[in-house]
């Protein structure tokens, strides 16, 4: 087991070279200091049409130094861990701050710790070679052209990192932890009859190079072929006003666009979200319970701690129709005199912590999804979506529809695609009238792009909007 001394070791300072830092970054003043250093090794390997294409291996290395100063921000960082530069960057950091500002409460962020390790590594990335793998792409590109004889192209492509992080802040806290990523993804392009389809397919855990077995390959290479034979049937409805089911799983991503961002207490606190006033406020039909929850084992969003030393946790936005919680990092949670909820992160040590999802997703309801696509006579249901576009201050939203059926008279009937759905996200939530038993996360590679890209998943229950605008025809 990794002690705090290990990681020490790792970027070479002392805990009292960490107490003289933090010293350094308050000493113009400020309510809260915080040190973050990482090491990262990023590796990926690219197969395209059974030949390597490209790969490559990288390291990240050093630390970023914040002062708070009420809801002020002094950031600055440095590439090389020297003490004297590593001052330089407490020094820049103490300076911009300076101008913060009345002050801010700060606390404590160790409320609570995990209670398990939420990512352990069997094998180590940083200890394969890449020699390793490539048996194992060649092996998932045989099994997805000897399945479709229509696949004009197919690129694989596998990565890893592995970043250990070392997290010190005014309170005193020392926060370690190594975490590992591992994602598989594939692309294959169909043509038939002059027409092209393509469809990608792609899974992504915290965990170790266990994560590569035949078991994974047979998977994805299954899921690549998958519906093909209704992409190259599917029409453009009529659009129009109409119910609208969100199948289970990666529609989960209109939860995280449409209304996860207006969660974030960011937005909330500069008074830019739809949800900003609404706390206590029921914002769905009861029995909805909307989560954000950093602690899934092996999730590609879970946080063993966030990126400024809380623990991760489970947060439940939205409490059977209540918002019960914004997703805070400390800034957010001491200007609403709340507890950090462990949603403070940042894509790596060159960028400061802002509010970010993790997991997000809908729990389970009680309603068979069978049974809820019977109840639309008219209507349409959602497999996947993708190009969203959301305004936060409004909650509007416009999603693609990329693959999908018509629903007539409580039967899913002709395949659809090319159209979008448009609708306002607190709309949308309000206007849910059931929500399937069926919760599926899903694991692909999802990234968010707020400023700053991190890794997160989402998902969600088969759910029924009675209303929605359907872009077709």
């Amino acid at each position: 087991m990794n002690t705090h001394s290990h990681y020490l070791d790792i970027f070479k300072v002392t805990q009292l070279q960490l107490q003289s830092l933090v010293g350094t970054a308050l000493s113009r003043g400020g309510d809260f200091a915080d040190l973050y250093f990482e090491h990262t090794t990023f590796f990926n390997l690219i197969l395209r049409d059974g030949n390597v294409s490209s790969g490559g291996f990288h390291t990240d290395y050093g630390v970023g130094i914040r002062v708070l100063k009420g809801e002020k921000t002094g950031y600055a960082y440095s590439e090389n861990l020297e003490m004297s530069e590593m001052v330089k960057a407490a020094e820049a950091a103490s300076a911009i701050a300076q101008a913060g500002g009345s002050s801010l409460s700060y606390s404590s962020g160790a409320t609570a710790r995990p209670t398990e390790d939420l990512y352990t590594m069997q094998q180590n990335w940083r200890d394969m070679q890449a020699s390793t793998f490539l048996p194992f792409l060649l092996d998932l590109e045989k099994q997805i052209t000897s399945k479709d004889n229509r696949i004009i192209k197919v690129m694989a492509r596998l990565s890893d990192s592995v970043s250990d992080v070392l997290m010190y802040n005014s309170f005193g806290e020392l926060t370690c932890e190594t975490r590992p990523m591992g994602s598989l993804s594939v692309t294959v392009v169909f043509q038939q009859n002059g027409n092209t389809e393509n469809k990608s397919i792609s899974r992504s855990f915290r965990m170790g190079a266990e994560l590569i077995t035949p078991a994974l390959i047979e998977d994805i290479a299954s899921e690549a072929v998958k519906g093909i034979d209704e992409r190259f049937e599917a029409i453009r409805p009529k659009g129009g006003q109409m119910s609208v089911v969100m199948g289970a799983g990666p529609s989960g991503v209109l939860l995280h666009e449409a209304m996860g961002h207006a969660f974030e207490a960011d937005f909330n606190r500069k008074g830019q979200s739809i949800f900003s006033e609404k706390m206590g406020v029921r914002v769905c039909p009861e029995g909805v319970n909307v989560v954000d929850d950093g602690t899934l084992m092996n999730n590609r969003g879970a946080c063993g701690y966030d990126d400024e030393g809380v623990p991760g946790q489970k947060t439940y936005m939205v409490t059977d129709g209540i918002l019960t919680s914004y997703l805070h990092d400390r800034i957010s949670a001491a200007w609403y005199g709340v507890a950090p909820t462990g949603n403070g992160r940042r894509e790596n040590f060159r960028y400061n912590p802002i509010p970010r999802m993790r997991a997000t997703y809908m729990e389970s309801g009680n309603a068979e999804p069978e049974g809820i696509i019977a109840s639309v006579n008219k209507g349409i249901y959602v497999e996947e979506l993708s190009n969203g576009q959301v305004k936060i201050g409004e909650g509007d939203f416009t999603f693609f529809v990329k693959s999908g059926y018509l629903i007539e008279n409580g039967h899913l009937t002709a395949p659809i695609k090319d159209i979008n759905i448009i609708g306002n996200g607190p709309q949308a939530l309000a206007d849910i009238l059931a929500v399937g038993n069926d919760l599926k996360i899903d694991n692909s590679t999802w990234t968010c792009g707020k400023e700053q890209s991190v890794a997160v998943s989402c998902g969600m229950p088969t759910i029924l909007v009675s209303s929605l605008t359907v872009g077709g025809e």
